[in-house]
């Protein structure tokens, strides 16, 4: 682990912006498919709110109509090369690809159908334009944590939660196995994603329980440049000085997770990916109906939208780029978003495939309740309201909702 800053420390800048493609399995690495792109969600654009207990909820009375890039007022579906929404062939792909992103895996990302405006995206480089931290949280039966010391100068002798940054060419679950045998001496499995904490797209941290599996505890014998030593400590009275106390809500999380799972098991998905880009479930309830928001751009499809890497969207963080999408196709000033959590997680790391897909589950409600039981208007001819009617996909997508049994993302 080349730094002491697990928890803090960002990836490096880039002057350059992700390249309007992505790859797919099938396709060589010259052959892409373009992203759509529309028009842009500037920062001063909206303003957004604190953050609501699982997800954003944002204002937008003040924010201004999207210009539309073909300018349709009503979800036009039904023109040459797309399936309209009543389609039974549309239908079954959506139910099957919604299944396999509600289960925690999902289909690869093929194209984006929302992309920062500008120059087009391109690829993203771990250790030059963005940065991936994992972490590990390991809890024994004993209510025990098991903590590193470190060994950097700038926090030699503070304690930590084994963490370190990605190298390329790494899966996530390799690379937390790699800090953690450096760092604690054992090797892991990690049971579950607990939470993913970002500073824009640049610099995302992936925070997983995790369980021993072999190996010996490092002691203070074998201190290197990667640790002084690991040692377990009871939950309820952790060694000082710690080197952050980030930590602490981390393994509060881990316990409450053991005690009450809040969310099935996520693990990542080996999937390739070019950028960094978010899979949204945008959903809307009317008593106990569904509707999720599908991109018509090729096939019907659960829309994707790619992270920009400018200072707009790294300093608005991760939710600009969902902000974006939804405002090129509904009218939001009067609707409230949130953004409730992931349901998944898609990283390869192998053949310069550095990006990353995140699963999202995200509502629109109106802003006055009960008022209408279809959800809002679309704008445009990209995306249209599916009406889920698939009893057991539609039972799942109440309970995730209903319960927030999504993994967090915080800022």
């Amino acid at each position: 682990m080349p730094s002491c800053v697990h928890g803090n420390s960002r990836g490096s800048g880039s002057k350059g912006r992700p390249r309007a493609s992505v790859t797919s399995p099938g396709l060589s690495r010259h052959s892409r498919l373009p992203l759509r792109r529309n028009a842009p969600c500037r920062k001063d654009d909206v303003t957004v709110g604190a953050p609501a207990a699982h997800g954003w909820e944002t204002d937008w009375e003040r924010a201004p109509e999207p210009t539309l890039a073909r300018g349709s007022a009503q979800p036009v579906c039904e023109y040459p090369g797309r399936r309209p929404p009543g389609d039974p062939m549309a239908s079954e792909g959506l139910t099957g690809a919604l299944a396999a992103v509600l289960a925690g895996q999902g289909p690869s990302v093929q194209s984006c159908d929302s992309a920062p405006a500008g120059e087009p995206p391109v690829p993203v480089r771990l250790r030059k334009n963005v940065c991936y931290v994992v972490l590990a949280v390991f809890l024994s039966e004993q209510d025990e944590v098991l903590l590193i010391q470190e060994a950097k100068r700038e926090c030699r002798g503070s304690w930590y939660l084994p963490a370190g940054r990605m190298e390329p060419g790494e899966t996530i679950v390799e690379a937390l196995q790699r800090e953690v045998k450096e760092e604690a001496g054992l090797h892991c499995e990690p049971e579950t994603l607990l939470s993913v904490e970002e500073r824009g797209p640049s610099w995302v941290r992936f925070v997983f329980l995790a369980r021993p599996t072999g190996g010996i505890l490092k002691t203070s014998k074998e201190a290197d440049a990667e640790s002084l030593q690991a040692a377990w400590y009871p939950r309820s009275s952790l060694p000082t000085p710690l080197r952050a106390h980030d930590i602490l809500h981390l393994v509060e999380l881990a316990a409450q997770y053991r005690q009450q799972a809040r969310h099935p098991v996520i693990l990542p998905q080996e999937l390739p990916c070019d950028l960094v880009c978010q899979r949204l479930v945008v959903t809307f309830t009317s008593a106990q109906t569904v509707w999720v928001l599908v991109g018509t751009v090729g096939i019907p499809h659960l829309p994707v939208t790619a992270c920009g890497l400018d200072p707009v969207e790294q300093r608005g963080g991760m939710k600009m780029a969902i902000l974006r999408l939804l405002q090129e196709c509904l009218t939001l000033h009067h609707l409230v978003v949130e953004i409730k959590g992931l349901l998944g997680l898609q990283h390869l790391g192998r053949d310069h495939s550095d990006g990353i897909c995140l699963n999202v589950l995200v509502t629109v409600a109106f802003r006055s309740p009960g008022i209408q039981d279809e959800p809002p208007k679309i704008r445009g001819e990209n995306f249209f309201w599916w009406k889920v009617t698939e009893e057991d996909l539609q039972s799942q997508l109440l309970k995730r909702l209903q319960g927030s049994s999504v993994v967090p993302v915080n800022r």
